[in-house]
């Protein structure tokens, strides 16, 4: 081993050790609704209909709470941090961020300027490129001493930069300006080899906010799971596993519709339906689907019935007024829908705590009593109000209807007061589709209004995000719907998925049932999921089966079969545990095609950054997608098994599985060794 891998190594340790004593300083975005969850939209005028959303709108932060460049992500080497770091190194890109930050700021201490530091377009540029030196220069342009031209101003910046160790060269200049930063390969060799020694979670970024509550999934008890939940659930669930990764403690809620007028309609339709009434034993029996189908009845008979539709509405009294009878029926309905939901939860590997809305409901009325004791709220024609822009400007929240009911609005204000004064959540995250974002809008500034949004001990305020989402479209184009316009069943598309995965399977090799059955349902889950968690959010994207479940392209099924490829390079050359070999053998990066794939590599750090910054799960899958490109480039030119080079290509090769691994876990997948 060269004296200077072993250097490189030794700095590294050295680096992790000061982190676990706290002794350094790492750097650290309406039509009718297809999740038609527990929030409809609450945005409404005291009287009349509810003022229509139109379109898809943009994704809602709190602004007036949260500076719009509030950064989740430690910057790096933060002493007042560092307690936070635990084991994790900061990414390359982090690293060169605080470089160069400290460069600007003794190069020009007056120009107050923050780093851009990004990825070049083309390798043979560098690695690396700094953009600040063009609008540096147009501030700078006029005063005293004001260099020439941007490349001056480029190289007083290269000039006041920190040595570097991990830079293969000084900086090179190109074009008018541009700083381009070349990374050592015998760096890089040493980096992976230290995360093969002490494991990807060093490389886990660290958030300055650790208390995170995010709501998603959301169903409506009595209803099956569509396709519309899908997005939600998939989604929330991504972002829950990269914050957890990033080492924040997550609280995971489950919004669900559990309360409300509808089920006074079927509880009363159920009394009427069962011989012995609400008392009848097999009400616990009830499976979803017979719930559902249960559910429309009542809604026909509701509309169509108007003696059904009062005594429905006594129900509702009967139910909110705690009688016994109608609190067991509900607590039933409540328990077969949670069976339900948890079979199709379990298949998709999706953890979640329920707090439906009938958690908050005992909260409503001494919240609307103190909104209108502190002036939050006011009477407006018969209701009361929060008014959270002008008058004039407007809708208001409405908190309590001139009937005296309670509506979205007061539950989501009654939730969001608990999670950050009760739960002490930090960062809130709200994953439901786009439709919803103007109700996610007013109650986050009602929230602002009322006070909710206080300063945390460390100086910062709670940050509030609505991750919206666009709709799941049939290969027509248009909203997926069953022939008879109704939404398609989730666990219809999950059963379909797994069956013509079982298929490809069986094709491929000879498999007993068991391993089958478990194979297959690894594979199409995991196409349905990263089907949809491939696509930017915010987008409509046509679902389309067949397409998931190919063997070429951008697709889960590729991905997997990428990774037990890597898997069997490892059995030919008959070695169990190649990452114990990072601990007697370095990982040596000479050629062109093992440079591009240790880079790649290197850089997992950073996609994880900016889907945790802009809430993106396509940063993850886009990474993932290219690094199985660079091994396929890296493996074409670079014999492995046998050849000299064979323990450092090995190693590359392992450590390319790692990080495969780790985003098929925070993309909710499970890795395949044999398909």
């Amino acid at each position: 081993m060269s004296q200077y891998i072993q250097e490189a190594i030794q700095q590294i340790d050295t680096l992790l050790s000061s982190q676990s004593n706290g002794t350094s300083t790492a750097k650290q975005s309406k039509g009718p609704s297809q999740n038609s969850g527990s929030r409809p939209g609450a945005m409404a005028k005291p009287k009349g209909k509810q003022t229509p959303q139109k379109g898809a709108v943009a994704p809602t932060t709190m602004k007036a709470a949260v500076p719009v460049k509030d950064s989740v992500l430690l910057p790096a080497w933060h002493q007042d941090d560092a307690s936070q770091l635990g084991q994790s190194l900061p990414s390359l890109r982090a690293e060169l961020t605080d470089a160069f930050k400290k460069a600007l700021e003794k190069a020009y201490p007056s120009a107050k300027i923050e780093p851009i530091v990004a990825q070049t377009n083309e390798p043979k540029f560098g690695d690396y490129q700094c953009n600040n030196a063009m609008a540096l220069f147009g501030q700078l342009k006029g005063k005293a001493d004001a260099p020439k031209n941007p490349r001056a101003v480029a190289e007083n910046i290269v000039a006041a930069l920190p040595s570097i160790e991990y830079l293969a060269d000084t900086p090179t200049l190109a074009g008018p300006g541009f700083i381009n930063a070349t990374i050592s390969s015998q760096w890089m060799g040493a980096r992976i080899q230290n995360m093969l020694r002490n494991g990807i979670k060093t490389w886990a970024p660290r958030l300055n906010r650790k208390r995170v509550v995010i709501d998603f999934s959301s169903p409506n008890v009595a209803k099956e799971m569509h396709v519309g939940h899908l997005r939600s659930t998939i989604i929330g669930d991504t972002l829950s596993r990269t914050l957890e990764f990033c080492g924040a403690d997550v609280l995971r809620l489950n919004h669900v519709g559990d309360w409300g007028t509808q089920f006074g309609m079927l509880i009363q339709f159920l009394a009427e339906a069962r011989p012995d009434g609400l008392a009848d034993p097999t009400i616990a029996d009830l499976s979803l689907p017979e719930l559902q189908t249960m559910y429309k009845q009542s809604k026909k008979r509701f509309d169509e019935d108007a003696d059904f539709k009062e005594r429905a509405r006594k129900a509702v009294t009967q139910l909110q007024g705690g009688d016994a009878q109608f609190i067991t029926a509900w607590e039933r309905i409540c328990e077969a829908s949670r069976k339900g939901y948890q079979a199709v939860y379990a298949r998709l590997g999706v953890r979640l705590e329920e707090r439906g809305e009938s958690f908050y409901n005992p909260m409503l009325p001494s919240l609307v009593q103190w909104l209108m004791e502190h002036n939050i709220a006011e009477e407006s024609e018969g209701a009361k109000v929060v008014f959270v822009k002008d008058k004039e400007k407007g809708p208001p929240l409405i908190v309590q209807k001139s009937d005296g009911g309670y509506g979205y609005a007061t539950t989501d204000m009654a939730a969001i007061r608990h999670r950050l004064q009760d739960e002490k959540g930090e960062w809130l995250i709200y994953v439901t589709d786009m439709g919803q974002a103007p109700h996610f809008d007013a109650i986050f500034a009602g929230a602002e209004k009322a006070g909710f949004i206080k300063q945390l001990p460390s100086g910062r305020l709670p940050r509030l995000d609505h991750v919206g989402f666009g709709v799941v479209l049939g290969e027509d184009g248009k909203r997926i719907a069953t022939r008879s316009g109704e939404s398609v069943r989730l666990v219809e598309l999950l059963d379909e998925a797994k069956s013509k995965c079982a298929g490809t399977i069986k094709e491929r090799r000879e498999i007993s049932d068991t391993e089958l059955d478990k194979s297959a349902g690894i594979m199409g889950y995991a196409a349905v999921k990263y089907a949809d968690l491939k696509n930017n959010r915010t987008t409509n994207y046509k679902f389309m089966l067949d397409d998931m479940l190919s063997l070429q392209g951008n697709t889960a099924v590729y991905l997997l079969y990428a990774h037990a490829r890597i898997a069997a390079i490892g059995r030919k050359a008959g070695i169990d545990n190649i990452a114990a070999l990072a601990y007697h053998h370095p990982v040596e990066v000479d050629h062109e095609k093992e440079r591009n794939l240790a880079m790649h590599v290197i850089r997992f750090p950073e996609a994880v950054e900016a889907a945790v910054e802009e809430l993106m799960p396509n940063r993850i899958t886009d990474y993932l997608y290219d690094l199985s490109e660079k091994f396929n480039g890296f493996y074409t030119e670079c014999h492995v098994v046998g050849d000299k080079q064979q323990t450092s290509r090995l190693l590359l090769c392992e450590a390319t599985a790692v990080v495969m691994r780790q985003c098929f876990d925070l993309l909710g997948m499970t890795p395949m060794y044999q398909i």
